[in-house]
């Protein structure tokens, strides 16, 4: 009989190797089935339902927590609002901290918040922590909250009078609104268009720009047709829009802008204030004059 033919010694290397890697492949696995089955046998799973929380001001919150906790004992649960300049409390000790007392209740670790403020709006952060068979354990998760906010009455900058040819800038603000407000303005109560060169008419060119995000409603030149009695609008889609009060621009050419002055009386108090008094080389900053450009 012949003999059996002899094994390579690369080979029989080779084969041990690869036996020793499946070995090492195995092992881990079983590792890992190890701590997942420990993540289910222990410790504490915290979660929430809702990551971003909207209200309205003056109504109710619920910022959702939920925990799922396996042979732990003395559960603890935290609540923190976490800012840039730091963390403060708003659950500890099994108390409600501030501003919080008596208007915020649990529901397990949950918080059911009462009267929401616009101070409330932020980020939280739900932790909870207890001791198991295997240690101190710790989980926590955060939630987010914006708080819906009307918007407050605009304050409106518009001038009386200006000069037909200079460029004149009416501005409408408000600070209280959440999310942020847009504007419209109106005059002789009809709204203006936001882009008015979509509609030019016989009149030809439209000569304002409006900016709803900012407020502004911008002549470049104005004209003795924009004479009008002007108001602005606020609004943002949480409770009704807030107006101005209706606030009147008289535009004038440069000889009836002489006319006006007259009949303001300015003439007349400047040749008397020349007769009672010195030069001088101040101007008063209510007297009437003519400039390339107004901006108000």
């Amino acid at each position: 009989m012949r003999g059996a033919t002899p094994v390579s010694p690369c080979l029989w290397t080779a084969a041990v190797a690869v036996k020793m890697a499946r070995r090492r492949v195995l092992l881990l696995f079983l590792a890992f089935l190890g701590s997942l089955y420990y993540q289910k046998a222990y410790g504490i799973d915290v979660y929430t339902e809702k990551e971003h929380v909207t209200a309205r001001e003056f109504e109710e919150a619920i910022l959702s927590c939920i925990h799922k906790a396996k042979k732990v004992t003395n559960l603890r649960i935290e609540w923190k609002k976490v800012r840039s300049s730091g963390v403060s409390f708003v659950y500890y000790n099994r108390t409600f901290v501030g501003n919080f007392t008596g208007r915020a209740e649990m529901w397990n670790s949950s918080i059911r918040l009462r009267n929401v403020t616009r101070h409330d709006a932020g980020r939280y952060r739900c932790e909870i922590s207890a001791a198991t068979e295997q240690g101190q354990d710790a989980a926590e998760t955060e939630v987010s909250l914006s708080v819906l906010v009307p918007p407050a009455l605009p304050v409106c900058v518009v001038p009386s009078s200006a000069m037909s040819g200079t460029v004149i800038e009416l501005r409408c603000k408000e600070n209280e609104g959440f999310p942020a407000s847009k504007y419209k303005w109106y005059r002789n109560g009809i709204a203006l268009l936001e882009n008015p060169d979509s509609r030019r008419g016989k009149k030809g060119r439209v000569s304002y720009t409006m900016n709803t995000m900012t407020g502004t409603l911008l002549f470049n030149p104005v004209s003795n047709n924009d004479t009008g009695e002007y108001y602005c609008e606020a609004g943002n889609g949480i409770g009704p829009p807030r107006k101005c009060p209706v606030k009147r621009m008289q535009v004038a050419s440069c000889g009836l802008g002489v006319y006006y002055a007259q009949t303001k009386g300015y003439f007349s108090k400047r040749n008397s204030s020349m007769k009672n008094s010195k030069p001088s080389t101040t101007q008063n900053e209510n007297d009437f004059k003519h400039t390339k450009s107004f901006i108000i």
